[in-house]
């Protein structure tokens, strides 16, 4: 019986369990056999330690900018070789509460600022964040309810907090505490602009004064364990069934209809099961580098015909035809990015001008 029960189980790891628990339900029947088991986790950075690490723990969910900082500081030489992403998920927007006498992100330098705890994916985004927009602020490193309580007593300015909105931290703040969210106006790299609303959180934001912020990705990693041992026999079976079961796990809550599963991630490999997957359902990943070097080439001379139709296509009016152009690498691979689309499409052309020929 022991046998037969831990033969499907998989452990899986994540700053909050709501999500996952939907996802252990989704994915528990007779049939597949799989049981997931949700941890709650000690922090973004943790997480991933933890499915290196931990004994039982097989996946986790963590967030694009906590990945592209262990990619910057890697707790070892090579740790891209031992997660694989699953998929991209849903996306957290990054909250910032502040007290009445806030009225701007300028406002808080110098003041006490919760980041949260500090390996937190919180942690993580606010710490970004704010330093893109060149404001530093005396930082706490708080849980988040206790800095909530902080605030409402005026004893630290703001808090931040990334989680998929509606969050349950701000359900019980009243109109009359004066408490608010700021906006965050500027594009900042590696974050999408998105906004809080009314519908989200009717006691803090009216209806005719969306917030603006960001939000930012999260996703589905697992432990690249040896193909031949029985740890990756069941993670490959998870990853089969979680895309088995994709319209039930979709149906369960809205943040979850809105991730693409076929976003590739910057840096990153995807589980086998997974790319398998994605090529029998004929379904290809979001353009990359890689991609375009794999091209199937077309013929030289229709090339470089379709290159001058590209240039012509990209001269701006005015422009001398004979300009000598000065491009950095970043902008010739732009160039080439732009070109190689250009060409993708054109092919579809070709391939009908060659097949109306033949006939």
């Amino acid at each position: 019986m022991r046998d037969e029960i831990n033969s499907g189980l998989v452990g899986i790891v994540s700053e909050g369990t709501d999500y996952t628990v939907d996802l252990a339900l989704a994915l528990t029947s007779g049939q597949t056999h799989l049981r997931l088991l949700p941890i709650a986790g000690a922090g973004a950075l943790q997480n991933a330690k933890d499915v290196m690490f931990a004994r039982g723990v097989d996946f986790a969910i963590v967030q694009t900018d906590v990945l592209d900082e262990i990619k910057r500081h890697p707790p070892f030489t090579g740790v891209e070789t031992y997660l694989r992403y699953v998929t991209r998920l849903y996306d957290q927007e990054l909250h910032v509460l502040a007290g009445p006498d806030i009225q701007s992100i300028e406002d808080l330098r110098g003041k006490k600022v919760n980041f949260g705890l500090r390996d937190s994916g919180t942690f993580t985004t606010a710490t970004a964040v704010f330093r893109a927009l060149g404001v530093e602020p005396d930082v706490t490193n708080l849980p988040n309810p206790l800095a909530l309580e902080k605030l409402r007593r005026g004893e630290i300015s703001a808090l931040t907090y990334v989680a998929t909105k509606p969050s349950r931290l701000f359900q019980d703040i009243i109109p009359d505490e004066n408490l608010h969210f700021l906006p965050i106006s500027n594009m900042i790299a590696n974050y999408t602009a998105t906004t809080i609303t009314s519908n989200d959180y009717p006691e803090l934001v009216s209806k005719d004064a969306p917030v603006r912020t960001v939000s930012v990705g999260t996703v589905l990693v697992a432990y690249n364990w040896s193909a031949t041992s029985e740890r990756y026999q069941r993670v490959d079976r998870f990853v089969r069934a979680f895309f088995a079961n994709l319209k039930d796990i979709k149906a369960r809550r809205p943040k979850w209809r809105e991730f693409d599963v076929t976003a590739s991630v910057s840096g990153w490999t995807r589980f086998p099961a997974a790319e398998q997957w994605l090529k029998k359902a004929g379904l290809s990943p979001e353009p990359n580098k890689a991609a375009v070097r794999e091209q199937v080439p077309i013929d030289p001379k229709k090339r470089d015909a379709l290159f001058r139709e590209f240039a012509e296509s990209q001269r701006t009016p005015g422009r001398p035809e004979k300009a000598t152009i000065n491009l950095d690498s970043d902008q010739r691979e732009a160039v080439f990015r732009d070109f190689a689309e250009y060409q993708k499409q054109q092919q579809v052309k070709f391939a009908y001008r060659d097949a109306a020929d033949h006939h």
